[in-house]
């Protein structure tokens, strides 16, 4: 098998970055953590790695806007070498602020997709810090395949999605940019706290139209063992879901 490299950005305030770069591990891939003044003097490093990851944390302490500072270096300092990345095969993973990040660099729903998004404060007002479900929608992600679910934890203050009105709505499923949406325990709208913050439509993640760029508020990176799951010792079987989604994405490169 091919070696996946894979660049784990760090910046002020980003906290996940070791959990992150150990789940890369894990997956087989080879990471290396790079502070984003290192990215920003020397944008070329990105030729050296097949997969860039923004970590969660509190990005430049989430100052103006939750991703807003470091998805404004992006979009005015690093947005021609991003799109280099991507044109030739790189893949780009946003974690919780990397997600937000992704979303105020218009990384998500990317290049090609004029509807607008945001993520926005919580409905219940607060930080939430949660387990969740999630499932894989009809996007060609290479991160997972249509129908998956998950359960992840999710640690956010900022992490409704939001977009104008159901015309958005309905353009981003037929351009199959929502990768994924909270699973609720019946057949109606998904409610909090299943919807932990009420995210329109229930997303909770977007990809590009490459599939190979992801954003989503849950964190993957801590569910990589069987006792990370609050409910281990009381369920028959407990599968840490978090190595699926890194291992599909270092299989794409093999």
């Amino acid at each position: 098998m091919a070696t996946v490299r894979v660049l784990v950005l760090r910046a002020p305030g980003i906290n996940c970055d070791e959990e992150t770069a150990f789940a890369w591990s894990m997956a087989g891939a080879v990471p290396e953590a790079i502070h984003v003044n290192r990215l920003l003097e020397t944008p070329s490093l990105l030729d050296r790695f097949q997969i860039l990851t923004i970590p969660g944390g509190f990005s430049y302490g989430d100052a103006i806007a939750s991703g807003r500072i470091l998805g404004q270096q992006f979009a005015h300092h690093l947005r021609e070498p991003i799109a280099g990345f991507v044109d030739r095969g790189g893949c780009i993973l946003g974690i919780c602020n990397g997600f937000q990040v992704l979303v105020r660099a218009g990384l998500v729903p990317g290049p090609g997709c004029d509807v607008p998004v945001t993520l926005m404060v919580n409905d219940s007002a607060r930080y939430e810090d949660r387990w969740v479900r999630v499932r894989a929608e009809g996007s060609n992600s290479i991160f997972f395949d249509a129908g998956e679910e998950f359960e992840f934890p999710v640690a956010h203050g900022e992490g409704k999605f939001a977009v104008a009105d159901a015309a958005g709505l309905a353009a981003l499923e037929k351009g199959h940019h929502i990768a994924l949406r909270y699973v609720g325990s019946g057949d109606g709208p998904v409610e909090f706290p299943q919807n932990p913050n009420g995210s329109i439509g229930a997303v909770a993640g977007l990809c590009d139209s490459t599939g190979r760029v992801l954003g989503l508020m849950p964190h993957p990176e801590r569910n990589l063992f069987t006792t990370c799951h609050p409910a281990w010792t009381s369920r028959d079987s407990i599968e840490s879901d978090g190595p699926r989604l890194f291992q599909r994405a270092v299989r794409h490169f093999s």
